[in-house]
């Protein structure tokens, strides 16, 4: 079965990258949601743990309880909120609150001009009284930037809508609140870093989504993807390859079917416009549910070393390729 190598000093390295801008380790809030983008829960969230990282954020409840007992704060974006020593849970609507039980930790996000989830600027005085009305305890404020990775306005422009956001938390007698805007994007272009966390997602598994015009980053990919050999035959000139057979063979080669395809989540692509391996390798014919071939011999393949520069030949980023790979891949520690 085709599998995934994690190189743990690829990861370590970003992370210390991303504690540099921070100031601290225990700045970080890693970001674990969906299979840790891909790269293993439970793997990811125990490296992070043995590095010294303290808190973390996941999609749903189900995935807080697999790493529970590896970090001292959990953030869930998305679930309903329940009352726990451990998890806090996002606050998107003013019917959160109204929904969620007494005693719960909460932080709520505020909408600075993402449009996507989050209360309104308007709506804070509301949801501030409403916490307090149903006995709510409100341990974290936070926004996310629409344009971080891009070189504009709106990046400032919201930033300063959060700043409203941190004054009127304070104004309304709230103590001990967390504040945190920043995600990797955020915080690689940011000089000064002065709030209480950072949700570093994309960024610790090693990738930077900002434009050539920002200071680089030396962020290093933390995943490879693997394939295991299946069989090899003699493909003669002429002779045509896989489903339709668009691969026509221009001469005597030899050719190998390898254990990776679009059910283990590897895009299938445009047969006529071949992915390139890591390798140099280009995919024959297309992609089947479990399959490609490769001309190749090797009992073993590197299919992708570095998911951004994939996704440049899929027409897509870097976050798609990683986390639409099957969580049933296997994953060895580097």
């Amino acid at each position: 079965m085709a599998f995934i190598k994690i190189n743990k000093q690829n990861f370590y390295h970003n992370l210390n990258q991303i504690a540099l801008k921070t100031g601290s380790v225990e700045k970080i809030a890693i970001v674990l949601k969906d299979n840790a983008y891909g790269h293993g829960l439970e793997l990811m969230g125990r490296l992070a743990s043995e590095f010294g990282i303290r808190h973390a954020v996941v999609r749903k409840m189900a995935e807080a309880d697999q790493i529970r007992s590896l970090f001292e704060t959990i953030l869930i974006l998305g679930d309903s909120i329940i009352k726990d020593e451990k998890y806090s849970f996002t606050i998107n609507s003013l019917e959160d609150i109204k929904k969620a039980r007494k005693g719960a930790k909460v932080e709520l996000k505020v909408d600075t001009g993402m449009h996507r989830n989050g209360i309104a600027l308007d709506e804070m005085d509301e949801a501030f009284a409403l916490i307090k009305a149903q006995g709510l305890n409100l341990v974290g404020v936070m926004t996310h930037y629409r344009s971080g990775d891009e070189l504009s306005s709106e990046f400032f422009w919201q930033k300063k809508q959060f700043e409203r956001v941190k004054q009127r938390v304070k104004e309304m007698g709230f103590r001990n609140v967390r504040v945190h805007s920043h995600n990797t994007a955020a915080i690689l272009r940011t000089k000064s870093f002065d709030e209480d966390l950072v949700r570093a997602g994309i960024g610790v598994y090693g990738y930077n989504e900002l434009p050539d015009s920002f200071d680089e980053a030396a962020l290093r990919p933390v995943m490879s993807l693997y394939a295991n050999k299946i069989s090899t035959r003699e493909l003669r000139a002429g002779e045509r390859l896989g489903y339709g057979g668009d691969f026509i063979a221009v001469q005597d080669m030899m050719i190998s079917t390898y254990d990776l395809g679009y059910g283990d989540g590897w895009s299938r692509g445009d047969s006529t416009q071949p992915y390139i391996t890591s390798e140099g390798l280009p995919i024959l014919g297309r992609v089947s549910m479990d399959s490609i071939s490769l001309e190749s011999e090797k009992e073993e393949v590197c299919v992708m070393n570095d998911a951004q520069t994939a996704a440049k030949q899929f027409g897509t980023i870097s976050y798609e390729v990683t986390t639409a790979l099957s969580a049933e891949l296997p994953k060895e520690v580097v």
